[in-house]
Order: structure tokens, then C-alpha cells, then sequence
């Protein structure tokens, strides 16, 4: 190393050439991490550690794994649809019963059959309001609950099931609604869909496949 005012020739990590005084410019160096020190020295020499460079304890937080988990099979998914099923009942029960009063059907049904398409007509017109607020019901039930922080109805949290995207993350509104619409197409051909879960690899019912989610079981 060469002094850059007089020339003279100076040990490497000098800082001052013997010569004539001048200040030389020093080499960085990065220094060696302490043994079992899990973040850069605290004195400012942080800075000299690469950009890239991540604590071991942070490292090992980023790489480790998930919560192991399990996906759900037909059989704890029939036993969630069965608890479902009785609290949607009792909720329908209870919502439904003014409109049926209102609507005179309790009336209708108990008193002699229509005979006229006019007569039938209330009877029919009641029981597709009914229909209707029975699909809105269970729409909501499925939609909210699944896409909330729950991830599941409470059949499913009762077992410990959660619906996810196929990334294990949780599902957003819309999503949950495609899903739910999507158990139509599982319906019509025999149940099929559904059974579809006991024998997929991720068991995935149809209207999973269809609405890209999973049902996952927390081991």
C-alpha cells in the first residue's frame, strides 16, 4: 500500500503514513458475529452486515412450518352438517312462523284442499316466500360464518374443522357464497359432490374443486 501524497510505501491497516503524516483511507471490514449471538452488535456496526443478512432465531420463525393439520374426511364433514342442520331448523322455526301466520298457510293446510288454481295459489305463493327465506337463511349461515375469523359454521367449530383457501388462508365473502351455491351442483347428481370428500386426495368435495377451498382438521 502506497501513501497517496509522498508515495511511501506503508503496512496495510495503517492510518496514518509514517512518511509524512497524511491520513490514509481505512479497508472495511466486516466483522465475525459472536458465537450464539442471534442479532448484529447493538453499536452501530450493524450497518457493515449485509442488507440480506437475517438473525438465526428470526431465520428459523420464517422457515418454520404451519401448524400441522389434517384435511377432513366425509364422515366428520356429515356429523358438522347434521349439527348445522338442527341449528338452522330451530332458527328457521322461529324466524318463519310470522309469515306463516300472516300468510294463513297453517290455515290452508288444515282446512279442505284447493280444487281451483286460484285456491292454490296463496298455498304456493306462501310456501316460495318460505323457500325463498329458507335459502337466504342458510346462504348467510354458511357465507358469514365460513369467511369470518372462525373459518367454519358452528358444526364445524364443534369439531374442529376450518375452511380455507387452498394456501390455508382464510376464504373472503365472496368466496365462501360461490362455495355455497356451488353445493347445488353436488346436490343434482346424487350427492355425489358430497361424497366426492371421502376419496379425493385433499378430500375435496365437488363444490370445493369448484370454489378452490379445503376443510381442514387442527391435529
Amino acid at each position: 500500500m502506497f501513501c497517496s501524497k509522498c508515495g511511501a510505501n506503508v503496512p496495510e491497516g495503517v492510518a496514518f503514513c509514517s512518511a509524512c503524516g497524511q491520513p490514509l483511507p481505512s479497508t472495511s471490514v466486516v466483522p465475525p458475529m459472536p458465537p450464539g449471538s442471534t442479532a448484529p452488535p447493538p453499536t452501530g456496526a450493524a450497518s457493515q452486515y449485509p442488507a440480506a443478512y437475517v438473525p438465526p432465531a428470526q431465520a428459523a420463525w420464517q422457515t418454520s412450518a404451519r401448524p400441522p393439520v389434517a384435511y377432513a374426511g366425509f364422515w366428520l364433514r356429515f356429523v358438522a352438517f347434521i349439527i348445522d342442520a338442527i341449528v338452522l331448523h330451530f332458527v328457521f322455526t322461529i324466524v318463519t312462523l310470522p309469515f306463516i301466520a300472516s300468510m294463513g298457510i297453517r290455515g290452508i293446510m288444515r282446512g279442505p284442499m284447493p280444487m281451483s288454481p286460484e285456491e292454490w295459489m296463496p298455498l304456493l305463493r306462501g310456501l316460495f316466500h318460505i323457500f325463498l327465506i329458507r335459502t337466504v337463511l342458510n346462504w348467510l349461515y354458511y357465507a358469514l360464518l365460513e369467511s369470518s375469523v372462525w373459518q367454519a359454521t358452528l358444526g364445524k367449530k364443534a369439531l374442529g374443522l376450518e375452511v380455507t383457501d387452498l394456501e390455508g388462508r382464510r376464504i373472503r365473502f365472496g368466496r365462501a357464497t360461490g362455495r355455497f351455491f356451488a353445493k347445488s351442483i353436488s346436490s343434482i347428481i346424487l350427492f355425489m359432490g358430497f361424497i366426492m370428500a371421502g376419496f379425493t386426495e385433499k378430500k375435496q368435495a365437488l363444490h370445493d374443486m369448484i370454489a378452490g377451498t379445503l376443510v381442514i382438521r387442527k391435529l
